[in-house]
């Protein structure tokens, strides 16, 4: 078995990983059957362990429930695909030699070494080779992270610790071994060193890169040159003009010079790495000769909540966490709990401890007093509400109302004029007018736009809108307004000609959020004491930690997403993407369900608002 840069990554998470995936992998390729694992000799623990990761149907057929496809990566896969390409079109024009890169990766350079009498393999996105050679590992983020890295000294000038030369960025200094007493003080120092070093933060991609090295640096066919490591990555700076051929968009260098990708040379870094994945391979062997399947600690590896999250997370590591009201479910909690030691502990520490339920947290530990809030409203399954705060902010708006919801596709390479990367570019919206207070219908006072096709109809979506709203007077009203003023804002940007309408719809925000959860400036301007304006508004134990639209609704209206066919803005976008792949049935039923999601996201606004007037007033 040879050991990919992929295989490398996950199995060396933690030292359980190979074992699972031994248990997985004997049970699909049926050298060690069901009924083996369920016999009363087995140990109890492997029992578990199996049944979390397998289903069975009477015929004793597997479903391996850690295979989950994801079909959001499925769509957007074209997109991933032409950053590769962009990349390696870019790569000939920014660096010497002969550059070779594939669309299959088994067309792409290939390196690999035997290390500890283990294969270990890797393909290089982009191997370019003149007097050096330049390893490019390609990802789909952008130059952002790496560029708001800054070095300096405290309380004064900052800068990024990137300089550009051409298309490529390099290190100002020899970060981690920068001169401290010229460049920067030691903190800002050590914060840098531990960014980039983090395998699991800013450095993920870093670290990435430095596992390719540790298999080609361990190559003995490797090219006697010296090599050096970059990250191609799109450029957060760039800007679309527009132009296409042949009905294919163009990334011409943009009209600031940019172009759409960039490149970071990470030599230094991946070097400052190697011994840290040398590590990581020894640990790995280790655990491939002898797999433990015991419990580890809960930690950063384990990509709780991000898209990252181990395949064994949900059901088999944390599949004690509680579903409901679990101690991570206290709400801004980031900095965690201070315990009776003077020590902080948060996140998966405190289920690593045995913290699993929200009221299993020591009372004396609880110091916010929204946490003391969520804590007694679990206890005593009562809600918490603030009505003078509510009533307040109720009579701070004005009608009529315009509930607004907008659909998305955050394309990794901007699709349409003036958009960036991950550009947020709106395809459908759903607007309810509530003409005075409870006065709307959810169908004649209702209003969609759906883009029919995958081409550029943003300007219909604002005239379609523009045509709706009076600009002039009422409320622009949202579940977190914040995104839906930043799609106003970037489309009267791109179409001046709607930009003074569009600014004036903006400056007529308006959240959800703020009545229901709370909005301090808001309630300061209101006049309300410093206590009041530091706590939740409404707080209910079936919220579970969370102010969201999908957890907000059911505890104010028997309306759900269960029964929709399209049930979150994931779906939504998955749904778009493949609109050039229907038939004209399948993209009209498509189009449909779009419709029905995106109208009960701004009608579910409505019933909660209704909802909360029958309580308050």
């Amino acid at each position: 078995m040879a050991i990919t840069k992929t295989n490398f990554i996950e199995y060396t998470r933690c030292d359980r990983y190979v074992a699972l995936e031994d248990i997985r992998e004997s049970v699909l390729q049926r050298t060690i059957s069901y009924q083996e694992y369920k016999k009363e000799e087995e140990n109890q623990k492997l029992k578990e362990i199996f049944d979390a990761m397998f289903d069975t149907d009477s015929s004793f057929d597997v479903i391996d429930k850690t295979r989950k496809e994801n079909p959001q990566l499925k769509a957007m896969n074209p997109y991933y695909k032409r950053v590769e390409l962009e990349a390696g079109r870019l790569a000939e024009d920014s660096f010497p030699g002969k550059v070779v890169y594939a669309e299959k990766t088994s067309d792409q350079k290939c390196f690999s070494c035997v290390y500890k009498d283990v294969l270990f393999l890797c393909y290089v996105d982009i191997y370019s080779e003149a007097d050096d050679v330049s390893i490019i590992e390609v990802k789909a983020t952008t130059s952002k992270k790496y560029l708001e890295l800054m070095g300096g000294y405290y309380r004064k000038e900052k800068y990024s610790i990137f300089s550009r030369k051409g298309n490529i960025y390099q290190l100002k200094g020899e970060i981690p071994d920068y001169p401290l007493e010229k460049e920067m003080d030691r903190k800002t120092y050590e914060s840098l060193k531990s960014k980039l070093m983090d395998r699991y933060g800013i450095g993920s991609y870093i670290y990435d890169l430095a596992v390719q090295r540790f298999m080609i640096e361990k190559d003995p066919k490797k090219p006697k040159k010296n090599i050096h490591y970059y990250l191609g990555v799109l450029n957060g700076d760039y800007v679309y003009d527009g132009y296409e051929e042949h009905h294919k968009a163009v990334y011409h260098k943009d009209a600031f010079g940019n172009e759409l990708i960039t490149f970071f040379d990470m030599t230094e870094v991946t070097k400052k790495f190697q011994n840290l994945v040398q590590k990581d391979a020894d640990r790995l062997i280790h655990n491939l000769i002898h797999p433990d399947s015991k419990e580890v600690s809960l930690g950063c590896s384990c990509g709780y909540k991000k898209q990252t999250q181990c395949k064994y997370f949900k059901d088999v590591c944390g599949s004690k966490i509680p579903e409901k009201n679990s101690s991570l479910c206290y709400v801004n909690n980031g900095a965690g709990f201070l315990t009776e030691n003077g020590k902080r502990i948060k996140g998966l520490e405190l289920i690593n401890a045995g913290y699993l339920h929200m009221l299993d947290v020591p009372e004396e530990w609880i110091c916010k007093e929204n946490h003391r809030i969520q804590r007694e409203c679990v206890r005593t399954h009562e809600p918490f509400l603030q009505k003078e705060k509510i009533r307040a902010a109720f009579h701070t708006l004005e009608y009529p109302i315009y509930h607004l919801d907008f659909e998305t596709f955050p394309s990794p390479i901007p699709r349409f004029r003036g958009e960036r990367p991950y550009t947020q570019s709106p395809f459908e919206f759903s607007l309810h007018i509530e003409r005075a207070p409870g006065v709307c219908d959810k169908e004649k006072d209702n209003v969609i736009f759906l883009a029919k096709t995958t081409k550029d109809e943003r300007k219909e979506l604002i005239e379609c809108l523009l045509e709706h709203v009076d600009v002039n007077k009422g409320t622009l009203f949202a579940q977190n307004v914040a995104f839906e003023k930043g799609r106003i804002k970037e489309l009267a940007s791109i179409f001046p000609e709607y930009h003074d309408d569009l600014i004036k719809l903006y400056h007529r925000g308006f959240d959800l959020l703020w009545i229901v959860n709370n909005q301090k400036s808001l309630y300061e301007r209101l006049g309300f004491s410093r206590d009041e304006v530091e706590t939740f508004n409404f707080y209910d134990e079936r919220l579970n930690g969370s102010f969201s639209i999908k957890k907000t609704l059911p505890v104010f209206s028997d309306l759900t997403y269960a029964n929709l066919d399209v049930k979150n803005g994931t779906e939504a976008i998955i749904e778009y993407a493949n609109y050039d792949s229907m038939t004209k049935e399948e993209l009209l039923k498509t189009q449909g369900a779009l419709r029905i999601y995106c109208q009960q996201d701004t009608w579910a606004m409505v019933e909660i608002l209704r909802a909360l007037r029958k309580l308050i007033f």
